[in-house]
């Protein structure tokens, strides 16, 4: 079937998700050749000038979005969040010092267990006991004085939170995983030391990882050259401006394209604003009867990833196949956990919320 010829579905899912439709379209014209290139994205050397070009002007969009400050460095690099686990630690955590990370959903569970790997590790809050359905109250840190630095996740994909407010914690560096809210939101991005965040929720494509480094924190990497495998040192990333080897060329383009889009949107306090309304709504119509119940704590609630449950797993099962027949994609919660969740990243359409609100609606006059 022509792609022309076949709907486009709301896509809910956790990521790879959404992307703007105008984004989508200038990849869909300029695929073939570049506008003054002549050839495709999937073509160009990353030594040219053009993508160099490229990569400098996906920089200098995201510094203007974000309020990046000069003694900050952008890194584009790959293995996702995954990676940045080990990289982290690695890179920052000295012999014989202490990270103190902030224990707040399954993905912060992982990072804790990379950490361990490398050095000593203070799991300095945690929600666990409390099946992550909130974040960790400033009056439940136990923060070690002179650590490494902190860690914490900025939102939980899987359980559906987010901190409202940055933890406070002094003078030590703050690194944050913002995967799964980075841009969706403004950012201040001088109360942290580090920053990552996998593409493929609200920047690009998947197989791209931004890292936000600051200046002094790349000393640590530089002392540690002699044991540090080189691909996983940040100081060479940022020596070489991303392109010690091959940069993933496409998502680096798309991620660009993003950015423009972005700063149409109003920028970060634009794209906030739609976030909210898309958020409010959906958790308006979950709070409206009872049938459906939401899983996190009204006070953590995540603005990108939206987790409720019915009142039993058939009906679950029954939402999860009649919402799919209906056009929604990806509202199964994440094995870990079950339920539904439903993700509205920054492209996901406003008009998707308003039908699934519409869905859910009619499915609880029916079911219910």
């Amino acid at each position: 079937m022509n792609s022309t010829s076949t709907p486009r579905v709301f896509n809910f899912s956790a990521g790879p998700a959404a992307l703007p439709l105008p984004v989508l379209e200038q990849v869909q014209r300029d695929l073939v050749a570049l506008p003054n290139v002549g050839m495709s994205i999937l073509e160009i050397s990353h030594r040219s000038s053009a993508f160099e070009s490229i990569l400098a002007q996906a920089e200098a969009d995201m510094r203007a979005l974000a309020g990046i400050p000069s003694n900050y460095r952008v890194l584009f690099l790959q293995g996702g969040a995954s990676l940045q686990f080990s990289m982290v630690p690695m890179n920052l955590l000295s012999p014989g010092a202490t990270a103190d990370y902030l224990d707040s959903g399954s993905w912060a569970a992982k990072a804790i267990d990379e950490a361990r790997k490398v050095g000593s590790v203070n799991v300095a809050g945690s929600t666990k006991s409390d099946k992550y359905v909130r974040i960790p109250a400033q009056a439940d840190l136990t923060l070690t004085a002179g650590a490494a630095y902190v860690h914490m996740t900025a939102n939980n994909t899987i359980e559906g939170t987010e901190w409202k407010d940055l933890p406070q914690v002094g003078d030590v560096p703050l690194v944050s995983d913002t995967s799964s809210d980075m841009f969706s939101r403004p950012l201040d991005v001088g109360r942290h030391a580090l920053i990552y965040a996998g593409a493929q929720k609200n920047m690009g494509p998947a197989g791209l990882t931004v890292v936000i480094v600051r200046d002094d924190l790349l000393e640590r990497s530089r002392a540690r050259a002699s044991v540090l495998p080189t691909m996983l040192n940040y100081a060479v990333h940022a020596d070489n401006q991303s392109l010690y080897n091959t940069p993933p060329v496409v998502a680096v383009y798309v991620l660009g394209l993003v950015m423009k889009w972005l700063t149409t949107q109003g920028g970060l306090a634009g794209i906030e604003k739609a976030n909210r309304r898309k958020a409010a709504k959906l958790y308006a119509e979950i709070d409206r009867t009872g049938f459906y119940r939401g899983t996190a704590l009204a006070d953590s609630r995540s603005m990108m990833n939206v987790t409720f449950r019915l009142p039993s797993e058939e009906l679950e099962a029954k939402f999860v196949k009649e919402s799919a027949a209906a056009g929604f994609d990806g509202l199964k919660g994440h094995r870990a956990v079950g339920g539904m969740r439903a993700s509205i990243y920054n492209a996901f359409p406003e008009a998707g919320v308003d039908a699934l609100v519409s869905f859910m609606s009619e499915f609880e006059r029916r079911a219910g």
